[in-house]
């Protein structure tokens, strides 16, 4: 059996379904070139088309033996102009252009077009910059009246029907759940679906909310916070509070840096991948990656260096959206994605940690789990760490130092093992361990990971479990093995 423990890609690759994979073939391609996690975005299509894509792709990972997780994407409040009656037109510079929330939503023109936000107007003053189609446009606020905003164009061009709004620095007071997001959330729990994206977070509280939505029958959702406010990252103490709501958290690069200005997203995407990994919660970075791969089969260099960048700094998980949703080339992106990732995690930084290392802990199961890592970061001969696990919390742990080894989670459940799927470096299995002798164990684990190619005779291995097997934080006991297959 061919070792493949220095082949295996440690970020994740989650990949947004659509037009594009739904296209003969595509889908089954794209898992294979090596996607992790799906993205099922709810601000498109239909909650039919989602349950379909969903039920394909859980009868193509299972039939190609992949664990693939699913991310629901609730579309949130994205606050839009309305239309036009005459199609796209454009705006010149210093020019007046009006926002008139009582203006009926088709008969848009060059001077004003409607607004789907109604409380606009009580959100923005005199001065204030409104950006419109991801910043493309500014206009600067001039006057504002009860169902009117005023305003100059500060920077023009064409403006087409339904483009997003968005005030500088932040402010809009939109809740970040709306009624269409509250029926989509029961539609993603009836469905399955194994994450749950809140869009528009202002603080720990909406995702609290969404939490309590989800209720018991939710209950095995993770929540994954989309950072798109200037508010979520206006303090330290918000923006923590927002990743520890969660259970992982999205760099949504888009609106994010149209509120804060892309100068200042620099920093905060790399604070943000820090402080959650910090935090013990996953991160993805999303938004543009490989952007030209929409209509091109090859990545910009550019477009190299930022996924690079992403991988080097520690995120989890790097996400296609439009590339693999509907691009012209979703197997290729998902293609270049996977060698992108497995070229920067080449570099010898990638493998080197420091994380908590004079910290204290409180919980058993971290001390094991990051003891682990630490062994197996400095011990010659260690091809892997397997975790059995029932809850997925201790690969988690273990995930957050880095490391050129595979951090097996040995899944008690399927709940768990397509949780890890989002999580760095660690490889999801199913181990039930529910089913095997007790005196079996540890022979059967070590099994599993020769079968797999991930350890090999006279390959030693780092092995984690609980003494109360299937209970959550049990993780006492870590063993050391040398593989011996008795040939």
């Amino acid at each position: 059996m061919k070792n493949i423990k220095n082949t295996i890609r440690r970020t994740k690759i989650v990949a947004t379904l659509g037009p594009a994979s739904d296209r003969p073939g595509v889908l089954e391609a794209m898992i294979e070139a090596g996607v992790d996690v799906v993205r099922l975005n709810f601000s498109h299509g239909t909650t039919e088309d989602h349950q379909r894509r969903l039920i394909a792709v859980r009868e193509v990972a299972d039939r190609l033996g992949k664990t693939v997780a699913a991310l629901g994407d609730l579309q949130g409040p994205k606050i839009r102009i309305a239309c036009f009656k005459d199609g796209a037109v454009t705006l010149g510079k210093g020019q007046p252009f009006v926002i008139d929330m009582a203006m009926e939503a088709d008969a848009g023109d060059a001077q004003r077009v409607g607004c789907d936000y109604k409380s606009l107007a009580s959100d923005v003053a005199t001065g204030d910059l409104l950006l419109l189609d991801d910043g493309r446009l500014v206009l600067e606020v001039e006057h504002v009246s009860a169902s009117e905003v005023s305003t100059k164009v500060v920077v023009g061009g064409k403006l087409s029907n339904n483009k997003g709004i968005n005030k500088q620095g932040g402010g809009l007071s939109a809740a970040a759940l709306t009624d269409k997001d509250r029926a989509d959330l029961k539609a993603a729990v009836s469905m399955g679906v194994d994450y749950l994206a809140v869009s528009f977070p202002r603080s720990a509280e909406d995702m609290h909310e969404a939490r309590q939505l989800l209720g018991e029958a939710g209950k095995d959702i993770g929540l994954v916070a989309k950072v798109e406010r200037a508010e979520a990252v206006a303090d330290d103490e918000t923006l923590d509070g927002i990743i520890q709501a969660s259970e992982a958290v999205m760099v949504a690069r888009g609106d994010l840096g149209v509120e804060i200005g892309d100068a200042q997203l620099i920093g905060v995407q790399k604070r943000m991948i820090t402080r959650a990994r910090q935090l013990n919660r996953a991160v993805i970075t999303a938004t543009q990656m490989l952007e030209t791969m929409i209509s091109a089969s090859l990545p910009t260099r550019a477009e190299v260096f930022d996924v690079a960048n992403a991988v080097l700094d520690g995120t989890d998980a790097v996400m296609l959206s439009a590339e693999t949703a509907a691009g012209e080339y979703p197997v290729e992106a998902v293609e270049a994605m996977n060698r992108l990732c497995l070229g920067a995690e080449r570099e010898k930084s990638t493998q080197e940690s420091g994380h908590r290392m004079h910290q204290g802990f409180t919980r058993i199961d971290d001390a094991v789990a990051l003891s682990a890592m630490y062994a197996a970061n400095h011990l010659e001969g260690v091809a892997a760490i397997a975790c059995m696990t029932t809850t997925g919390r201790t690969p988690l742990i273990a995930s957050r130092i880095r490391s050129g080894l595979p951090i097996v989670g040995l899944a008690s459940n399927q709940v768990a093992q397509r949780r890890m799927a989002l999580y760095r470096g660690v490889v999801s299995v199913h181990f039930d361990n529910t089913r095997i002798p007790a005196h079996e164990l540890n022979d059967r684990a070590i099994e599993l990971l020769v079968s797999k190619g991930i350890a090999a005779q006279g390959d030693d291995v780092i092995l984690t479990w609980g003494d109360k097997m299937n209970t959550d934080a049990s993780t006492n006991t870590i063993k050391f093995i040398e593989v011996n297959t008795g040939s």
